[in-house]
């Protein structure tokens, strides 16, 4: 079921994973504030290339487009996903070996999930509850410093807080996912990178090298922008909660990089939480939930196919329906029983 979402959120984990240990080598050189403008900015500009090739050669997707309700939902996951998040995350990267703040990433899935569980009344079902419990404690000895005194490490827990950012714009981006991501992803990354840039300079941080700049520009136009479309597209297929457990991978790409550029020798609290952010992932990864459920009559509009189970209208030209296309349709009141996920159409109440 949504095959092409899961591959889509796979891909978007590597490219993610990637970006903590490459990071990490950025940091030698570029400040965390200037690398955090870098990523997002790079990401923004790459988007905005592929958006415009695609215009010049008519290759644009029919989907719906931002309105100004949408606004607010845009402007919070800009807020705390594009500024406040890869800021935390590269402060806290600058104090923890990259393995470490790699794994520490897996984090993000189980504040997504919990966030769309107590705020956005997404469903969770035991194995989930079971799964999240599972990465917030193998998170929270990640969190802890063996070596020498005993205490907490205070760059894991900057990482711990990007999650939670993280989490928080994962969740405000479902409300929007159903429109075109590209445009979500270039405003996001255009706004948030030039914010921190401007940030840095306000604060007379010293520019970096042009290398070093188009090098931040680059990463992040893989590790952010291709990943960050990606993302939504799993988003608005099968949800937060689930999005986030595909997603949950990123870390474990991201710890096996750094120990091939670092040689680093892993830390017994590493060798703790590995097995269980592995047994978690797992769990998330095997979830099923089907039930009979009712689907209320509503108009909206989103980008879809007539392939499933939801969109039996007919078109005057019956052949854009085998095909994307985005318009205002209509949805009867339907009640039926199948596997589902928290998509566009699935976000109702459970007893």
């Amino acid at each position: 079921m949504k095959t092409k979402a899961r591959i889509y959120g796979i891909i978007a984990a590597a490219l993610f994973g990637a970006s903590a240990p490459f990071s990490k080598l950025l940091l030698d050189n570029v400040t965390p504030l200037q690398l955090a403008g870098l990523l997002y900015l790079g990401s923004g500009i790459c988007l905005l290339v592929v958006k415009l090739v695609q215009s010049s050669l008519n290759l644009n997707r029919n989907t719906a487009k931002l309105e100004k309700a949408d606004l607010p939902w845009l402007l919070g996951a800009v807020i705390s996903g594009g500024i406040l998040a890869p800021i935390a995350l590269l402060f806290g990267l600058s104090m923890t070996p990259a393995s470490t703040a790699s794994i520490l990433l897996n984090f993000e899935a189980a504040s997504t999930a919990i966030i769309a569980g107590l705020f956005f009344r997404e469903h969770i079902g035991k194995k989930v509850i079971i799964a999240i419990s599972i990465l917030t404690i193998a998170s929270l000895i990640l969190t802890f410093n063996f070596s020498g005194n005993f205490g907490i490490s205070w760059g894991a827990l900057l990482i711990l807080l990007a999650c939670v950012l993280w989490g928080i714009d994962n969740n405000l981006t479902r409300n929007i996912s159903s429109k075109d991501p590209m445009t979500i992803v270039i405003i996001k990354g255009i706004s948030a990178g030039l914010f921190s840039l401007l940030l840095s300079i306000v604060l007379r941080n010293r520019l970096p090298n042009a290398v070093n700049m188009l090098s931040g520009l680059t990463l992040g136009g893989l590790s952010y922008g291709i990943s960050l479309i990606l993302f939504i597209l799993t988003l608005k297929d099968i949800g937060s909660s689930r999005a986030g457990a595909l997603f949950a991978t990123a870390p474990f790409i991201g710890a096996a990089i750094s120990f091939v550029i670092f040689a680093n020798t892993p830390s017994l609290n590493f060798l703790i939480s590995v097995p269980l952010m592995i047994c978690g992932t797992f769990l998330l990864f095997k979830e099923s939930h089907v039930h009979a459920h009712q689907h209320e009559s509503v108009d909206h509009e989103h980008a879809h196919t007539h392939d499933d189970e939801h969109h039996g209208h007919s078109h005057e030209n019956g052949a854009q329906e085998n095909v994307s296309h985005s318009h205002l349709h209509h949805h009867d009141s339907i009640v039926h029983f199948h596997n589902h996920m928290p998509d566009t159409h699935h976000r109702h109440d459970h007893a």
